[in-house]
This record gives structure tokens, sequence and C-alpha cells, in this order.
């Protein structure tokens, strides 16, 4: 089964891993501390998912660089965004007018995916991956593999 895999790119990374369904199978926050552990965290995340196809990377500069290369060199197809595309497209304006309510307004419809999904619920959610998963649910949009939001989303975002 494919996946894809959302990426909040940072040394303090959110992860966040879709099926082809259009569920959200997992979801964390790592902290690599370094672009050098990065490095060999993105080598570590890619080779733990062997069916992935599509990586959606927030971000941009050396550290998405990072990414890019390393799911080219998969042959992974490899889109990169802004917040604001997503923000955009999954959040109503009042909802992100600053980057703290964004961050809020993330975990909040992150927690309904993750529910949604019946993915393991969150003792803590870092903001990271809450955003980690609102790309991926873009990106399934974006790539069709979904075709709209799901029904028991669109009335809740």
């Amino acid at each position: 089964m494919s996946s894809l895999l959302a990426v909040d790119v940072g040394l303090r990374t959110g992860l966040a891993l879709y099926g082809r369904d259009g569920r959200l199978h997992w979801y964390r926050s790592r902290n690599f501390g370094n672009s050098t552990r990065l490095r060999g965290g993105v080598q570590a995340v890619l080779r733990e998912t062997p069916d992935l196809e599509c990586l959606v990377l927030e971000g941009g500069g050396p550290l998405a660089e990072i990414w890019t290369h390393e799911a080219q060199r998969r042959d992974v197809i490899v889109r990169t965004i802004s917040a604001e595309d997503w923000r955009d497209s999954l959040l109503y304006p009042r909802q992100h007018r600053n980057g703290p309510q964004a961050k809020h307004s993330a975990d909040i419809v992150a927690r309904r995916i993750i529910a949604w999904s019946q993915a393991r619920r969150p003792t803590s959610l870092r903001h990271d991956a809450a955003e980690a998963i609102l790309i991926g649910l873009w990106g399934l949009v974006s790539i069709g593999w979904l075709k709209s939001l799901p029904a028991e989303l669109h009335h809740e975002i």
C-alpha cells in the first residue's frame, strides 16, 4: 500500500504518515538538534517507510533540501509548500490571523483527523506534529488520493 509522508521541516520536525485510503497511520515530533543528525534521521525515516510514494514538505532552505535529496534518491515524489497553502485550504481566515492562533487551530483540527482516522490518540500533541497532520491532509487532496475533505471533517473544519 502506498503512503504519503508530511513533514513540517525544521530541526524540530513534525511528521505524519497517511495511507492511500486517506487515513492517518501515525504522527510524531522529532528533535534532531542539528543538520548532521537530521540527515541521518531523514535516512532512517525514509528507510522505515518502504512504500513511500509522496513526500509533502512545508518549508524550504537547506533542511528541506536534505529531505528532498534523500526522497529523490528513492524515487519519491516531493511537493514543497508554504504554511499559507494548507492554512488557506483547511482553516477559516479567522482561524489563522496570526501564528499562535494558527497553531491552536491546527491542534484542534489535527485531533479531529486523528479521531476520524482511528489513529492512536495523543497524550500530548506538539504543534509541529499537528501541523504535519494538516500538511498531509492538504497533500492527499492535492495529489488526488482524496477527492475532497472527508464529510466527517468538512463540517468540523
